[in-house]
Parts: C-alpha cells; structure tokens; sequence
C-alpha cells in the first residue's frame, strides 16, 4: 500500500511510535520505538534498541500496529501491517547513518531547549541508551486509519 506524501512525512517528522505486538498469552504488548526511515511505497523502518518482548513477540506473530499522534494539530495515524526482522548485520547502512542523524538531532534539540529555559537536567535520555539497533523492524503497510477527529480530515478521506 502506498503512502501519501502527507502521512509519510507526518510519520517522519515525529521520529518516534508506539508499536503494538501481540504476545504469545494473547495480550497486546505496546512499546515506543524510533523511526529511522518512511518510504512513500509503504514502508516504515523502526529501529529496536533492545532484543526483548517486541522481538519475541514479532517472531511469533508479524502483525503490528504503528502509532503516533499530534495533539497539538489533532491529527495522526495508526499503521497496520506485516513486520519484518531485519538482523543488525543486515541493516542498510543508509539507515543506520539516518537513525544516527535523528538521534544526533534529538539530543541537540534537547540540550537547546534546556538552555532556553534555563533548566538544569541531569541526564539526556537518548545519549544514556545503546547508540546501535539491536534489529530493525520494517513494516509493510497495509492499512491507515487517520486518527483525526472526523471535523478535522481531509474532504477525500
């Protein structure tokens, strides 16, 4: 399925999801990830940091959901579809440089808007975490649902 230019940007914009698994007791498992790539043919990459619940329960069962929301603008998507397991030897090397261009930014956003609100922070989160994916996650897409108050969407949706 492709992907609009709209939604795959919003998606890029905000660099990081909540995917949703299912896990082998039939729950649903919900964890932030980051995003280190969108592709208007409806892929999205999601990098994973650690190799626990996410990963077991990809193994088991492909099927995720993608979420992230503005509620700024009202307006988000959630993304469903079939994920693929992408071993860390395996990983494109364009996107492991993207993802550490999105981390670098991330931090450096952080650290300027601390200064210009003069707070004293002890730590930057994303510069405590592992700096390499464990894996990556691609998804490809096969159904959107716009999050969207109906008021809100797009005449043609």
């Amino acid at each position: 399925m492709r992907l609009s230019e709209d939604i795959a940007g919003f998606i890029s914009r905000h660099g990081v999801v909540l995917i949703a698994t299912m896990g082998v007791d039939g729950k649903i498992h919900c964890s932030v990830k980051g995003i280190a790539g969108v592709n208007l043919e409806g892929k999205v990459f999601v990098v994973d940091l650690f190799k626990f619940r996410t990963y077991k329960n990809l193994r088991l069962n492909p099927m995720v959901s993608i979420t992230t929301y503005d509620e700024k603008k009202f307006k988000g998507y959630t993304l469903q579809g079939e994920a693929k397991i992408i071993n860390r030897e395996d990983i494109k090397k364009d996107i492991i440089l993207e993802w550490d261009r999105r981390t670098i930014k991330r931090i450096s956003e952080r650290v300027i808007s601390n200064l210009r609100a003069e707070a004293e922070k002890d730590s930057h989160h994303e510069a405590e975490l592992p700096h390499q994916p464990q894996y990556l996650i691609e998804v490809s897409v096969n159904n959107i649902i716009d999050l969207a108050p109906p008021i809100y969407r797009k005449k043609d949706q």
